[in-house]
């Protein structure tokens, strides 16, 4: 029900944004514009200073499961080898490349903030997961 959805991309908040004014602002996670089928490093460039807040979180779109079903998906996140997408570490969907490429853009479009780290890989341990995605934020984030 998209109906209580108010915002949930760079078109929708400037929506709001125009409504209420620039105190409010996006919090850019990567991880959902990927299963959404966008690229953050665009919405990054589009959102520029209404970005007020970024995740460290990756998505893996699993070719096979998407290419049949599309990736609206309903399946429970537990069900990782049946689902078109999942949440994984950092780097384990998109390449460190990428992860470089993204910080960059943040970076250059005035967010200097936070990196928070939602790690929501059910592929592996906690622990794991943390560990490896630390391992790869602290390749990709221009200090």
């Amino acid at each position: 029900n998209f109906s209580s959805m108010l915002v949930w991309n760079p078109e929708t908040l400037f929506r709001l944004r125009a409504a209420v004014g620039p105190k409010v602002g996006l919090n850019l996670d990567p991880s959902h514009l990927f299963w959404m089928g966008a690229d953050p490093i665009a919405a990054a460039r589009a959102l520029g200073g209404a970005i007020h807040h970024v995740h460290g979180k990756d998505a893996r779109i699993e070719r096979g499961p998407a290419d049949v079903n599309g990736l609206l998906e309903t399946k429970p996140v537990e069900d990782t080898a049946n689902r078109a997408w999942n949440y994984v570490a950092v780097g384990a969907g998109h390449d460190l490349q990428w992860w470089k490429a993204f910080f960059s853009v943040v970076r250059m479009m005035g967010y200097d903030g936070w990196v928070s780290l939602e790690m929501e890989d059910l592929t592996m341990s906690v622990e794991a997961g943390i560990q490896s995605s630390v391992d790869a934020l602290k390749q990709t984030i221009s200090r």
